[in-house]
């Protein structure tokens, strides 16, 4: 039995499931995979688009756009580094507005609760003026 809540899908296993041996196969890791275990940068200098530690920045609708923007930042010399791609990092937040549940802003969605939080404790602020004036 399962169903679908939002984003997530939530499945009940009875005991049956649990007695059932597992049919998953585990595929081992490639001892030759030039990417595993090497982290951000590679040994060569180069960024690993591969490493898991990028969250899956690099792929996605945005992906080109970020790694235009980390390469940017990666290869900088200026004095203050990155400052020579402000334009690439505003590409890459546009592109990402354009995707907010694949990139929650979560700034915005701070200040949006505090201003809610705000507006509730001046309603009832009001309302309890109200109450006493009369």
């Amino acid at each position: 039995v399962s169903y679908v809540v939002g984003k997530d899908r939530i499945i009940f296993a009875t005991k049956e499931d649990h007695e059932t041996p597992s049919s998953a196969e585990l595929v081992a890791d490639d001892p030759d995979d030039p990417y595993e275990e090497q982290g951000l940068i590679l040994p060569n200098g180069d960024i690993n688009w591969n490493c898991p530690c990028l969250g899956g920045m690099a792929s996605g609708p945005c992906g080109e756009q970020f790694k235009s923007a980390f390469s940017c930042f990666h290869y900088s010399t200026e004095e203050i580094k990155g400052s020579d791609c402000v334009d690439q990092f505003r590409a890459m937040q546009e592109c990402m507005q354009k995707y907010p549940d694949l990139y929650p802003q979560e700034d915005e969605n701070e200040e949006k609760s505090s201003k809610d939080l705000e507006a509730t404790s001046v309603d009832a602020s009001a309302a309890k003026e109200e109450k006493g004036s009369s």
